[in-house]
């Protein structure tokens, strides 16, 4: 993995050190890096994803009692997701719920609050647990899957849009999710 101009080692690379934020990427400030999921903050990916047009939206009723079977439902449409990122808006009440146990799992600081705060997951599996555990919480975040069919952003009053610039892209999420009898809801972002 590299960071900037800076080569890390196998070993740098599992540890539970910090890396150093001056210079590895353009615009971002990585706050902390333990073996795969990792947390920083990514200024302006939120300002850019408000200037995105997406031709086609569907929003949901998002589940909490049922939140396990909905999220597993969504990850299905995404059988080739090699990595996702979590982007903070507004954390309107501390996590409780779903972020702490992931926080502690991968040895990242419990930071909430900052300039577009970050978790990428490196894997679908963390991929998976990341989604389940922003939905968890009273957040507000943009959720983006790599390869990116679709992207995803979710508030607090329990609302998650799915957003694509293709109609396919979009079906390959929505049709599953109401074959599965979740609600869908008229929203406009």
């Amino acid at each position: 993995m590299i960071f900037g101009s800076r080569r890390t080692s196998r070993k740098e690379r599992h540890s539970r050190s910090a890396v150093p934020t001056a210079g590895h990427r353009a615009g971002w400030s990585l706050l902390y890096y333990y073996a795969e999921m990792r947390l920083f903050e990514q200024p302006g990916t939120l300002q850019q994803f408000r200037r995105t047009t997406w031709e086609f939206q569907q929003t949901f009723h998002t589940p909490l009692k049922d939140l396990p079977h909905f999220v597993d439902v969504i990850v299905s449409a995404l059988p080739a997701t090699d990595a996702a990122q979590a982007v903070f808006q507004q954390v309107v009440f501390e996590p409780r719920y779903g972020l702490v146990p992931l926080y502690a799992k991968h040895s990242l600081p419990q930071k909430w609050y900052g300039d577009n705060v970050t978790i990428e997951a490196q894997s679908a599996l963390e991929a998976h647990e990341l989604l389940q555990a922003v939905l968890s919480e009273w957040i507000d975040f943009l959720f983006v899957p790599t390869p990116k069919p679709f992207v995803i952003y979710a508030d607090h009053d329990e609302y998650i849009t799915f957003l694509a610039h293709r109609k396919g892209q979009l079906a390959g999420v929505v049709e599953p999710l109401i074959g599965a009898k979740f609600t869908t809801v008229k929203y406009e972002l």
